[in-house]
């Protein structure tokens, strides 16, 4: 079912503010309950201590969890065989696909996503257990989406613009490697920088949404990791954002990771859940996070997407503060930005990349040489990528997949960067739903 109408946003809106007046009593996560709980919360329960027990066999799956610290007690104590995770998921899936479907809106996308979520679930339990899947049949099980199919000629017409745009001799990706460096962040600065760029991004987001007293973040930089930023979140509307410094963080980064993990991304979209699904609602099922869900694709698209909701004036921030706090010249950020967003049309060259490797047309030599040449990734950065393929699989279709379905779904709706109220009232009630991928289309 696709919802795209403004009148189901508009009941969307109700419901999830006008939800503490029907729902008074509804308890914080963890609390008891002082009513009987219905069949969709009782799914919800025993949802949540699935995806806690499978979290004992795959150490990345559970991304955040801030639901009743004995569940989670319980699952390391008596660890469930992969076998008994996947009867019971089966169970779930089939009692819940029996209830009627409710008359409310909200309670009936309830209950669409928890079926959809125990989908997936199943299906990391099967690969768990040894199944192997192609890349696309892998990303619609799991993240409810399948990216395009990407030739090497679809990528050529922006690599010929790029040769104009950095002549020279040599290949063209060593030559935008060696131009990209003259815009790296001196490590000394990474702070100042990082943190101006998510003040920033922080103020601009205050301005649209209200985010729940006390929301904060802690900032860590770390090393020997396969993806260039994370955000934990805690629960309580806290989060810990993490840098990777491996490689050298060029300055259009900070933009990108400060929007990205902190705001309007991946902090304010957990706050957000928490503040009206969890809070408000009761519902537990948004007090955990497993990684491999189609929870991911709006996760991450829409955190990619709130790069240009916040920022649509990004060229100007990045030459007039991050320039200087960087120690840059602020006059070559005009050259620089134009390789930065010629270069980000190419990044359906990793999902291809991704899917040839895992599929085993590509050798890992030759994905990193295809994200070399058609990405323009230096051989570091590219074999960086390969290792988030080893470990993460068909998760890259989130980022520029989930990112351009976000994108469509707020657009078609009249949010557009000429009409940015629109845009940041469409997309906060995004960031407040469980909305699946199928339903951006």
């Amino acid at each position: 079912m696709t919802m795209r109408t403004r009148t189901l946003v508009s009941l969307l809106a109700v419901a999830v503010l006008g939800c503490a007046a029907r729902n008074p009593a509804a308890p914080p996560a963890g609390a008891p309950s002082t009513t009987s709980p219905s069949p969709l919360d009782q799914a919800a329960e025993r949802y949540v201590k699935l995806v806690l027990a499978l979290g004992q066999h795959d150490s990345a799956y559970v991304d955040a969890y801030y639901g009743p610290e004995a569940w989670a007690e319980e699952a390391k104590a008596s660890p469930a065989p992969l076998a008994d995770i996947g009867t019971r998921a089966a169970a779930l899936t089939q009692e819940l696909e029996a209830l009627p479907v409710p008359a409310d809106d909200m309670l009936a996308l309830r209950r669409r996503t928890l079926v959809r979520q125990l989908g997936a679930l199943s299906t990391r339990v099967r690969m768990l257990s040894g199944e192997k899947l192609s890349f696309d049949d892998e990303s619609v099980a799991l993240y409810d989406a399948r990216s395009p199919h990407k030739s090497e000629a679809e990528f050529q017409a922006v690599l010929a613009e790029l040769e104009r745009v950095v002549p020279g001799k040599g290949p063209l990706a060593a030559r935008v490697d060696a131009f990209r460096k003259n815009f790296v962040i001196p490590k000394e600065k990474l702070d100042v920088v990082f943190r101006a760029a998510i003040d920033e991004a922080r103020r601009r987001t205050l301005e649209h949404i209200s985010l729940p007293e006390g929301e904060t973040f802690t900032l860590e930089y770390v090393t020997n990791k396969p993806w260039s930023g994370y955000n934990w979140y805690k629960g309580n509307a806290k989060s810990l954002i993490q840098i990777n410094t491996d490689l050298p963080i060029y300055v259009w980064r900070a933009i990108d990771l400060a929007a990205h993990e902190g705001y309007p991304g991946h902090h304010v979209y957990n706050a957000l859940l928490e503040k009206h699904l969890v809070r408000e609602r009761g519902w537990v099922e948004f007090s955990i996070y497993p990684l491999f869900s189609p929870q991911s694709l709006i996760a991450e698209g829409s955190a990619n997407y709130g790069i240009a909701v916040a920022f649509p004036d990004a060229e100007a921030f990045a030459r007039d503060v991050l320039f200087p706090l960087a120690g840059l010249d602020p006059k070559l950020a005009a050259d620089y930005v134009r390789v930065e967003k010629l270069t980000a049309k190419l990044d359906y060259a990793g999902n291809e990349a991704a899917r040839r490797y895992l599929d085993g047309a590509f050798t890992r030599d030759q994905a990193r040489d295809w994200l070399v040449r058609y990405a323009l990734m230096s051989p570091e950065r590219a074999t960086q990528r390969v290792t988030f393929f080893d470990a993460y699989r068909s998760y890259v279709i989130n980022y520029n997949l989930g990112r351009d379905l976000v994108k469509g779904f707020v657009e078609r709706q009249g949010g557009t960067e000429e009409q940015p109220a629109r845009r940041w009232e469409l997309f906060h009630d995004l960031l407040s739903s469980p909305r699946l991928p199928s339903d951006l289309r």
